[in-house]
């Protein structure tokens, strides 16, 4: 790989994507809607090229995307645009990695797994969504197939929940920040049950062994995070870190039901909430037995570093 395009760049995994990738010494495109953005973000950083576009414009990707040898897609829509929005989006991507004979990567989440059965989940579980959200993933991944099928060599890797470094939009960092702001502090989920996360740099690294890999393609791969760990523990790791002695609340499904009354954003939060009763937690083994060791930061040092992040160390 010589050549990379990462969209969605300026998200959690799209910005750890487009650091691995440029570290490796390979040219990276990061390709977002705003251009702000990516420059406070990637402004002079070697081997990174910055397009600013939109996604839902098909042009837009393949003049970002000339001669590249892989596409990234990482970018994530609102909950409420996911139905039409996705399908929209992966069309037009599938599109512009044909036209430009390219290899695609796919960053997906759990969601179309639906329940766990209490064991960690291999790639050949049965699939079986409930969710309207799942339902959409599934959807995704079809056509994810059918594109290989047609000649475009794609491969799709499952990830848990993201937490690190410029990883705004996630449930952990959603108190993280509360935290080290000191102020009023939430967890959302239930504080005993043990669910992973999967901190981004890891993530990145362990995906981009997969795409310079060509027995990787047409495959999926699941990459779980360290370990299991509960709320509390998380609780405890950022109070040691931070110095933050206040309560920490919990966000519960009838909490997140009330307030979508009031706002459609938190209404489809709602029908994902059973992940932090009954987690869905990955099984690594796929990728260690053909890849090799996966990436695993301990929680206290993946949360250290997106701690200092946030304050701007």
């Amino acid at each position: 790989m010589k050549k990379a395009l990462v969209l969605g760049a300026s998200g959690g995994m799209g910005y750890a994507l487009v650091k691995e990738l440029a570290g490796r010494g390979i040219e990276t495109v990061a390709f977002a809607r705003t251009k702000e953005k990516l420059d406070k973000l990637f402004g002079g950083m070697e081997n990174v090229r910055i397009a600013s576009g939109n996604v839902y414009v098909l042009k837009d990707i393949i003049e970002a995307g000339e001669g590249t040898d892989v596409i990234f897609h990482t970018v994530n829509i609102p909950y409420p645009e996911w139905r039409t929005g996705h399908p929209t989006i992966m069309k037009n991507v599938l599109a512009a990695a044909s036209a430009l004979k390219a290899k695609f990567a796919f960053v997906d989440n759990i969601y179309a797994y639906g329940r766990g059965n209490g064991q960690e989940i291999t790639e050949e579980y049965p699939k079986r969504p409930h969710t309207k959200k799942g339902k959409i993933r599934l959807e995704l991944e079809r056509m994810v197939r059918e594109a290989h099928k047609r000649g475009v060599p794609a491969l799709i890797a499952h990830f848990p929940d993201f937490y690190g470094p410029h990883a705004p939009n996630t449930v952990l960092n959603y108190t993280l920040e509360s935290m080290l702001s000191g102020k009023k502090a939430m967890f959302v989920g239930r504080q005993d049950v043990k669910r992973e996360y999967i901190f981004t740099p890891d993530g990145a690294k362990a995906l981009v062994e997969l795409a310079m890999r060509e027995e990787a393609y047409g495959q999926n791969w699941n990459i779980p995070g360290c370990t299991v760990i509960s709320g509390k523990e998380i609780v405890a790791i950022v109070r040691e870190l931070t110095g933050f002695r206040g309560k920490v609340g919990t966000v519960s499904k009838g909490m997140i039901t009330l307030i979508g009354l009031f706002n459609k954003a938190m209404w489809e939060v709602r029908e994902m909430m059973y992940l932090m009763e009954e987690p869905v937690v990955l099984s690594g083994n796929k990728y260690e037995t053909h890849i090799g060791p996966l990436p695993k930061t301990p929680y206290e040092e993946g949360i250290r570093q997106t701690l200092n992040c946030m304050k701007g160390d």
